[in-house]
């Protein structure tokens, strides 16, 4: 059997149509956006297109947007340059967060808060949401920045990014979302849900790895981490990545284009598979109800009560399938997940649970036999 794919989350494969799009970019369009001949114009052009597109897609300015290598660094320039404005003024800077963001936030969190940032985290329910309240309890009317996911990337959970946006404007602070799972996979109106910064990647969404994008409110100041040239006026220094560029242009224009269709059929092959899941023996679901509009599209992360996650991996590839344990970058630790820890799964629950994440290219054939392996490994359990 060809190996199939069950891990979208982690990364998703590039789209032939983007892959289409990049190659002029690789092959003849050769100039610096910088230069002024024909070719640097061609590539300015390009960048300009792309950045146009991504804008579209979540509502926002154009000049709003700022290229980067993907959601790791934009989230850090989001947060550290905050910081560095914060304490040029002498100010202590404040940041409220939640228990299960991506560590691309808490680990630049626990940077920050070792170089004397007030760091408060909030708690999220059963089921991965963090409540507006608890955030609007950790404002004291003062500067700060509050960070919570739309997505999260292990268990799915959407949050009310809207209504926590207006908890943070109401004392006073900015709000910014680590959207990398969410973006081109649900709508998304930086204007219309108060989303003052937004970070997003472009392999999450059928673009190349190595590139991404901060879209930031001229009213949210920060500072640069890259410096030298003038590249994103100033934000970013560095020869910009023309073709990957180029290729998040594209993807952001199919998404645009697609999500709708393209969200029902997966939400429907998540719901077939979570519920072929649910009928097997000792088998769990994570979070939300896989139907709910409340979680991703495609997003499972489930369980079976006595078999450990790195067996139930290792049994699944063997067998064709590419699924996961939780996030792909915490990927090799030993430690369980900190997201399922956060919202009250046993240590055991942790280690038995994986990931499986559909998208794009996953057909119904797929669905049917991957819950056929599952039967046979539950079964194994069984007579041992």
């Amino acid at each position: 059997m060809k190996p199939v794919y069950f891990d979208y989350a982690a990364t998703t494969p590039v789209d032939p149509r983007v892959v289409d799009a990049m190659l002029p970019f690789l092959k003849d369009v050769c100039g610096n956006p910088s230069s002024v001949h024909s070719f640097g114009r061609a590539a300015k052009s390009a960048v300009r297109d792309a950045r146009e597109e991504i804008a579209k897609l979540i509502d926002a300015e154009a000049e709003h947007i700022f290229f980067t290598s993907g959601g790791s660094e934009s989230d850090a320039l989001l947060l550290k340059g905050y910081f560095f404005v914060q304490q040029d003024a002498g100010k202590r800077a404040k940041f409220v967060t939640s228990t299960i963001e991506h560590h691309a936030v808490l680990r630049t969190c626990e940077t920050l808060q070792s170089r004397g940032a007030e760091i408060v985290y909030v708690s999220a329910d059963k089921e991965g949401a963090v409540s507006p309240a608890a955030v609007t309890a950790n404002l004291d009317g003062g500067a700060a920045l509050v960070s919570v996911m739309t997505a999260n990337n292990e268990i799915g959970t959407i949050e009310p990014i809207q209504e926590i946006a207006a908890a943070a404007h109401m004392r006073g602070a900015f709000f910014h979302t680590d959207a990398v799972q969410a973006v081109g996979h649900i709508p998304l109106s930086v204007r219309d849900m108060g989303i003052d910064a937004l970070s997003l990647s472009g392999h999450k969404l059928y673009a190349p790895k190595g590139i991404g994008a901060l879209y930031v409110h001229p009213k949210v100041k920060i500072l640069p981490l890259i410096e030298g040239g003038e590249q994103e006026r100033g934000m970013r220094a560095g020869t910009e990545n023309v073709p990957a560029i180029v290729g998040l242009g594209c993807a952001a224009k199919l998404a645009n284009e697609e999500m709708a269709a393209e969200g029902k059929r997966i939400r429907a092959l998540g719901e077939k598979l979570a519920h072929g899941i649910q009928l097997l023996q000792g088998a769990y679901i994570n979070g939300k109800d896989p139907a709910s509009e409340s979680r991703l599209p495609g997003n499972v992360n489930f369980g079976i009560a006595g078999i450990a996650s790195d067996t139930m991996l290792i049994r699944l590839d063997l067998a064709g399938f590419a699924v996961s344990a939780g996030s792909a970058c915490s990927a090799g630790s030993i430690a369980p997940s900190h997201v399922l820890m956060a919202i009250g799964c046993t240590k055991a629950r942790a280690g038995e649970s994986i990931r499986v994440s559909l998208g794009r290219f996953t057909k119904e054939k797929d669905i049917d036999v991957f819950l056929s392996v599952l039967r046979e490994i539950v079964q194994d359990r069984a007579v041992k």
